[in-house]
């Protein structure tokens, strides 16, 4: 799907040494240029440009802006790439989503996960991603796909950093020793708890399916990030369930709560009153734009409803919003390229946050609005004596990336370059004038 994955980018590395620079920088922002020094892998200062004599090899940015890398606040690694797995979901509704991913559980095995949501990895690393949290189906008595996400995230750690969230795709209390499979998946390595209330049997196992979450990881100390509300329904009202335990538990900002989708739904009277909820928590609120464009809706005639949680409103009360890619190809959606650019520029469209300070909070949502979702605290941005992970990205601003959907020409981590994609200009003959390289969208 993408050149740079067939080029083993994660196998970089020449930028290893104790000490390195990388020159001539621009940041968001900020007119002068700067130099950013490197040490061991973490920044040790940040310069204007040509005042400090560069310690180790140099990197010359020529001028790229230089920003934090992103970061996916929502995918689902197990189910990567088996759209049409058995079959295809004909209706595109979530419903007939998870019975097709229900057959494709079936014939699991750890090989097939590890592949699958490996080579999505790559992708995501060629595309500027180095901190990801991926849900994990754990409705299975095995737990198959959670130990291959585990074994994976250790293996991937020297590159990139992985959150893996246990997601009991079918319930917790309405599934078959539910809340049991919950107890061992934190045993296996879970990082984050998940849960799906709306798809519970009744209200009340819902809310049962939340408690058990919640006592779960505050004996754990572990971070919980629900499946809420992502439905049509306007009577799907779980998210003030959530902020509610976040909030009395003192958890708060440890906990997402994923989609809530039925907040498109809601009366205003309704809105205004979780808008203070929801703000009073201090949880996250992950949108996933694409995604949910594509399932929610499906049982409307007209007017259709967009399926979207309320992004500007929440926005506005202070509440912390980040977008995430949800599924790549997948039986909930068949496209996808893990490109957290085009989940921004999809936000932007389908969440009306066209104007200019609206984009830079978009570019927020997949950097560092996202990182505070995953509570990466100082391990993230352009700090020193923070890890030296950022983009060079061919373009003028963030705006700029959005726009155009520009791709970083070099994603370092940890100090060292592990994907490159030259930035190559188009080829352009055009009438009364001699055959150029141009970049046609540039302004």
């Amino acid at each position: 799907m993408n050149e740079r994955i067939h080029r083993d980018p994660l196998e970089r590395s020449d930028m290893q040494g104790n000490s390195r620079t990388v020159t001539d920088c621009r940041l968001p922002g900020r007119p002068e240029r700067v130099d950013i020094a490197i040490e061991a892998g973490v920044i040790t200062s940040i310069t204007p440009a040509g005042s400090t004599p560069p310690s180790g090899p140099v990197l010359d940015a020529a001028g790229a802006l230089v920003t934090p890398p992103y970061v996916e606040p929502h995918i689902h690694l197990d189910t990567a790439l088996t759209a049409g797995q058995p079959r295809w979901n004909v209706s595109g509704t979530l419903w007939e989503g998870i019975e097709r991913w229900s057959e494709r559980k079936a014939v699991l095995t750890r090989e097939d996960v590890l592949a699958r949501a490996e080579e999505v990895l790559r992708w995501q690393v060629a595309n500027g991603v180095l901190h990801v949290r991926s849900h994990c189906d754990v409705t299975d008595p095995e737990l198959t796909a959670l130990h291959a996400l585990v074994e994976l995230r250790e293996r991937v750690r020297d590159v990139l950093d992985l959150q893996v969230v246990a997601f009991p795709q079918e319930g917790i209390v309405s599934f078959p020793d539910g809340e049991r499979l919950m107890a061992r998946a934190v045993d296996a390595g879970a990082d984050v708890l998940g849960a799906i209330p709306h798809f519970e049997d009744t209200r009340e196992d819902g809310v049962r399916s939340l408690q058990i979450v919640f006592e779960l990881a505050e004996r754990h100390g572990l971070l919980v990030d629900v499946h809420c509300d992502e439905i049509d329904d306007e009577q799907s009202r779980f998210v003030e369930v959530v902020a509610t335990l976040a909030h009395r538990t003192g958890l708060g900002r440890r906990v997402t709560a994923s989609h809530t989708t039925a907040m498109g739904s809601y009366n205003g009277a309704y809105s205004r009153k979780l808008r203070r909820i929801v703000a009073r928590s201090g949880i996250h609120l992950v949108c996933n734009p694409m995604v949910n464009l594509t399932l929610q809706g499906r049982f409307d005639d007209y007017p259709k409803r967009r399926g979207l949680t309320q992004v500007k409103e929440m926005l506005a009360a202070g509440v912390n919003v980040a977008f995430g890619h949800d599924d790549v190809m997948d039986p909930w959606f068949p496209l996808g390229t893990a490109n957290p650019i085009q989940v921004a520029h999809a936000g932007i469209l389908a969440a009306q946050l066209s104007g200019q300070d609206e984009m830079d909070e978009v570019f927020a949502m997949v950097t560092e609005r996202a990182a505070r979702v995953l509570d990466l605290g100082e391990r993230y941005g352009l700090a020193v004596g923070r890890p030296a992970d950022f983009l060079l990205l061919p373009a003028d601003s963030p705006f700029d990336v959005l726009r155009r959907q520009v791709r970083p020409t070099r994603v370092i981590s940890r100090g060292r370059v592990v994907a490159e994609t030259p930035a190559t200009p188009t080829r352009l003959t055009w009438p009364g004038r001699a055959p150029e390289d141009v970049d046609f969208v540039r302004r």
